[in-house]
């Protein structure tokens, strides 16, 4: 082979070499975070930076509690038992991705804000009100009882968060929170609560009472 040729080979060789470096991925990556949690990035949203640091604050606790319940959903999704398995295994499926989305418009919001929203297990866990159910299964009406305490939680914090945002005049936040994260969990109580209420399954109870209890 000529030099020139030998030349040519080698330069392409290298170009062959050089892309596939290219296309290799960085692993191993680290850092500074770019925001810390806590602090606003302002964002030119015609909303006092006080105002968004205290919506985020809020937000944030909203969002952790909102988790929470989410993810009782999804561990009495799987875990129902009894006769209403079939009606309760879908309901709290259902419900549960209804509660995914109410996550993921709080997460939005606050990153809109300027802020940092909660995110990992760990960070949730610590911050959460809603106390933490056991790893076992529960029975029916424990389950149901343990959503609509965690339910109340959010709503009561949900109602007095609006009323914070609507006074400082972040009125995106106070429209998240009424449309969205309290119509959406009245809604889901409502659902929840009927089934603790005691009816018969067979007799209607003057049925039963004019039958002698048969």
């Amino acid at each position: 082979m000529s030099p020139k040729k030998r030349e040519t080979e080698l330069q392409r060789i290298n170009q062959l070499e050089e892309g596939a470096q290219r296309a290799k991925p960085i692993l191993h990556q680290h850092a500074k975070e770019i925001q810390p949690f806590g602090k606003i990035a302002k964002l030119p949203i015609a909303l006092d930076e006080t105002a968004c640091e205290s919506s985020v604050n809020n937000l944030n606790q909203v969002l952790a509690d909102t988790i929470t319940l989410r993810d009782m959903y999804k561990k009495h999704h799987w875990q129902v038992a009894g006769s209403t398995f079939y009606q309760l295994h879908l309901l709290f499926d259902k419900h549960h991705g209804e509660q995914d989305e109410l996550v993921d418009a709080l997460a939005e919001r606050i990153q809109l804000l300027g802020g940092v929203s909660i995110a990992m297990a760990a960070d949730v866990a610590e911050t959460t009100i809603i106390p933490r159910p056991p790893r076992g299964r529960e029975e029916v009406p424990v389950q149901i009882s343990r959503l609509l305490e965690a339910h109340e939680f959010v709503l009561k914090e949900a109602r007095t968060m609006a009323r914070e945002a609507s006074e400082v005049g972040d009125d995106g936040t106070n429209d998240l929170l009424i449309s969205d994260v309290i119509r959406t969990n009245e809604l889901q109580v409502w659902f929840l609560s009927e089934h603790l209420v005691a009816m018969p399954l067979t007799h209607p109870e003057q049925a039963k009472a004019a039958s002698g209890g048969n």
